[in-house]
């Protein structure tokens, strides 16, 4: 390797390894990095002629799966932001190809992505940890350590982040932390306390973050791991054993639990209707406040078709069929919902809130296949490409977190969450490049 290329390469590899790190920022680092590590990737490939590296069968079918959503957007109802929007979907697709065929290729450089990962995996615990203790019953969650308040929505964290994502966040990353560990812990006694602790306590942010999802995903995730990961089986049920009675000694001891009055409940965005009352009131000042919080996962259930998921899921339906060959263009669905007579909607959302239904409203069918069919490709890769592989079980436990169907989600076109979703990508196909070096 020349000297260019070393500096290159190492340049691209930190900035890659702290992506998670930069998320906590913000959206705009983690695309100031990514975009940086493409320009990298791609003058390194025209300079040396590493060319091969197209004759995969992943990278082959994610360029064309690009120019496939380049062609789409030709024929979507707002051209040019449909355009811009496929043309730098780019540097998205390219993240896992980077990460797998060049960064993360030998042990000591996964073991130190791993690493970064669990690193700031710790900050958010430790930092969700103690904004959920800075609480008051008629405010809700007040700053974190950095200062960052949680005033979107009353009971729920922000912890280090911009957004009210840290039990989405370690609910996807927590399985590349326990990675971690099994890479370095030699200790056998130190190896099964610590990861019971830590896995205990990953699940416990996503149970009091407030995030419903977050939690669900966690304990599939968990439930997986018991199934397919049979030498670290008793650790997975031991820490599911020790979530549920730390969660529910929580949960009849915080007050952001107790103490409050339903007046009302609706299954739409915000609509239930609670008093909560201060149990630590003075002089009866501050002992009560008419709080708008999210509705309860049941009356959701029950009523769903009443429910901003409903009207959420309906539009992008009734958007694919009005276009269900091309769709109405990559991140069009919001202008379509405010612009569009049909689709006119007193409250409109950024996205359908499901990958799924993003695809098939925003690129139809043609959009939808190709992207199914990209699943399927990183699945037969972790599967059946990789048949030696140790770790195979984690990725793809890691990959069936990321694309479970039934779930509300972010947009993958946005940077912080297409940025962190296709990172994940990368790093579950990476840590089947470890050389056999398992506790």
């Amino acid at each position: 390797m020349t000297q260019t290329n070393y500096i290159i390469f190492f340049i691209s590899f930190i900035l890659i390894s702290f992506i998670p790190l930069s998320l906590v920022t913000g959206p705009a680092l983690p695309d100031i990095s990514v975009v940086l590590v493409c320009i990298f990737f791609l003058y390194y490939i025209l300079k040396d002629k590493q060319f091969f590296i197209f004759k995969n069968l992943f990278v082959y079918y994610s360029f064309l799966f690009w120019i496939v959503l380049v062609l789409l957007s030709f024929n979507s109802i707002e051209k040019y932001n449909s355009l811009g929007e496929s043309l730098i979907f780019l540097r998205i697709l390219l993240i896992p190809i980077m990460v797998y065929y060049w960064l993360l290729t030998k042990n000591k450089f996964i073991i130190f992505s791993l690493f970064i990962i669990f690193f700031v995996n710790t900050l958010v615990i430790i930092d969700s940890i103690y904004q959920f203790l800075n609480y008051d019953p008629l405010i809700g969650f007040k700053g974190d350590i950095f200062n960052r308040n949680a005033d979107k929505f009353y009971g729920r964290l922000s912890g280090p982040f911009l957004d009210l994502v840290p039990g989405s966040f370690i609910s996807k990353f927590f399985i590349f932390g326990f990675i971690f560990l099994v890479l370095t812990i030699k200790n056998k006694k130190v190896f099964f306390y610590f990861s019971i602790f830590y896995l205990t306590v990953c699940g416990i942010i996503t149970f009091i973050s407030g995030e419903r999802m977050a939690l669900a995903t966690f304990l599939m995730a968990i439930l997986l791991g018991i199934l397919l990961l049979k030498k670290y089986r008793f650790i997975f049920i031991t820490s599911l054993i020790c979530l549920a009675l730390i969660s529910s000694t929580i949960y009849f001891n915080h007050d952001q639990y107790q103490n409050y009055r339903i007046i009302e409940s609706k299954p739409g965005h915000l609509g239930l209707v609670i008093e909560k009352y201060n149990s630590k009131c003075v002089n009866n000042e501050n002992c009560s406040k008419i709080i708008n919080v999210q509705p309860q996962f049941i009356e959701v259930l029950k009523n769903f078709s009443e429910s901003a998921y409903s009207d959420t899921f309906t539009l992008a339906l009734e958007m694919f069929s009005t276009k269900k060959i091309t769709g109405v263009g990559m991140n069009s669905f919001n202008y379509g919902c405010l612009n569009i007579e049909q689709f006119k909607k007193e409250t409109c959302w950024s996205h359908p809130h499901n990958f799924y239904l993003q695809w098939l409203a925003e690129t139809g069918i043609i959009g939808f296949l190709f992207f199914i069919l990209y699943i399927f490709i990183i699945f037969k890769i972790i599967l059946f490409d990789n048949k030696d592989s140790t770790f195979k079980y984690f990725s793809i436990i890691a990959i069936i977190v990321l694309f479970w169907p039934i779930m509300s989600t972010g947009s993958l076109l946005k940077n912080w969450h297409g940025i962190q979703t296709f990172f994940i990508i990368g790093l579950s196909l990476s840590v089947l490049n470890i050389k056999n070096k398992i506790n």
